[in-house]
Formats: structure tokens, sequence, C-alpha cells
């Protein structure tokens, strides 16, 4: 004991000291310590919670997003194949367009030959009748001076019934 009185360590104080530290130790342990181990064990409990429902939420967003990439090419497909639709009705529809009117250009060709060869005809049969006119005109005043008029008549008459026969 000389030693620790050498060193100035009191056995009594020390003692003291060690019964102090006991039981502050036990008051700790028991009232401080166990509170604080079970905050810390909720909140571990909390963050393992939490890191489940964030891999849960991971893997619900990985599943929406690939259910998106699917729903888009899906649209994408559709879209292509109205397009393509729409595209070859388009084309059948300038195609029916394109047989109606040349069906009218033919109609209206064959109506306007029709209609030529029909003036065609009336101007020939107008151009006959205004020829027989001035032929016979001809005749009358060419024969005037020549013969007599029954005789003119009869000539003026078979120059009529030729020209007749003619047209």
């Amino acid at each position: 004991m000389e030693i620790l009185k050498n060193f100035g360590v009191d056995p009594f104080l020390v003692g003291a000291q060690i019964l102090n530290f006991l039981i502050i130790f036990y008051l700790l342990k028991r009232f401080l310590y166990k509170p604080v181990l079970e905050m810390l064990k909720k909140r571990q409990d909390k963050i393992k919670e939490g890191l489940k429902q964030a891999e849960e939420a991971r893997i619900t967003l990985e599943k929406t997003l690939e259910e998106e990439k699917k729903i888009l090419t899906k649209a994408q497909d559709e879209a292509r194949k109205l397009v393509e639709s729409a595209r070859e009705q388009a084309k059948e529809v300038s195609r029916e367009i394109e047989d109606n009117t040349k069906q009218q250009a033919e109609k209206i060709l064959l109506d306007a030959r029709s209609q030529i060869e029909q003036d065609a005809k009336r101007i020939e049969e107008e151009l006959g009748n205004k020829i027989s006119v001035l032929a016979k005109q001809m005749l009358e005043k060419s024969l005037q001076g020549v013969f007599g008029e029954k005789e003119q008549k009869k000539i003026l008459d078979n120059a009529i019934k030729n020209i007749e026969k003619t047209n």
C-alpha cells in the first residue's frame, strides 16, 4: 500500500470511484443503454423497410418501363399498319379516279366524233343544197339567151334530176 500512497492514491477513494462507476454503469445500462439500443433497432428496421420498399419500387419501375416499351412498340406497329392501309386506299382511290377520268375522256371523245360526223353530214347537205341552187341559177342564166322557155324548162328539169341523183 505504500506504493499507492507514494503515488497519491487513496484506496478508499478508489473503492468509492469503482462503486460510483458500477452504479452509473448500472443506471446507464438500465435507463439509457436499452432505450438507445431499442431506438437504434427501430431505426435499423425502418432503414431495412425503406430499402425493401425502394427495391420493390425499382422492380415495379423496371416492369412498368418494359410494359411501356411493349405498348409503344405495339402502337408504332399499329400506326405503321394504319399508314400503309391509308396509302393503299389512296392508291386504290387514285386508280379509280384515273379509270373514271379515262372513261369520261373516251366518252367525251366519242361524243365529239359523233357530233363532228353529224355536223359534217349536215354541212355536206347544206353545201349540196346551195350548190344545187347555184347550179340551177347558173344554168338558168346561161340558157336564157340561147334556148326558148320550154326548152330551158326541160333542160333545167333534166339537170335538177341529175343533180338530185348525185346527191
